[in-house]
């Protein structure tokens, strides 16, 4: 069964750190680019950023977390992490990993994406 799995969400102060996993069991997640989406109360998913596969990886990071977020992935551990710092209030959500099997997909639509887990919530107060 194809199946992606997040987890390290947490309350966590403002400009504090956080690492967020998602690991994939029953397919090679290096087949699929990964984007890392967020869902905050009241508003429409989305995407934070994206990895390619490894075959030409690149990386792709929305405005509001640029320079803050680093996203990279462990093919032995068949996962990708999202890791956050200083972290602001705005971050707050539930953080979402999809697997986009099109090496030209959109990475910020969320219906460019093939499976999806089934989310990690971060909590950003003081």
């Amino acid at each position: 069964q194809l199946q992606l799995v997040e987890s390290g969400g947490d309350l966590v102060q403002p400009g504090g750190s956080l690492r967020l996993s998602c690991a994939a069991s029953g397919f090679t997640l290096d087949s699929y680019g990964i984007g890392w989406f967020r869902q905050a109360p009241g508003k429409k998913r989305q995407g934070v950023s994206y990895i390619s596969t490894s075959v030409d990886e690149y990386t792709y990071y929305s405005d509001s977390v640029k320079g803050r977020f680093t996203i990279s992935r462990d093919n032995a551990k068949n996962t990708v992490y999202l890791q956050m710092s200083s972290v602001k209030p705005e971050d707050t959500g539930v953080y979402y990993c999809a697997a986009g099997a099109s090496p030209s997909l959109d990475w910020g639509v969320d219906a460019e994406y093939d499976y999806w887990g089934q989310g990690t919530q971060v909590t950003v107060s003081s």
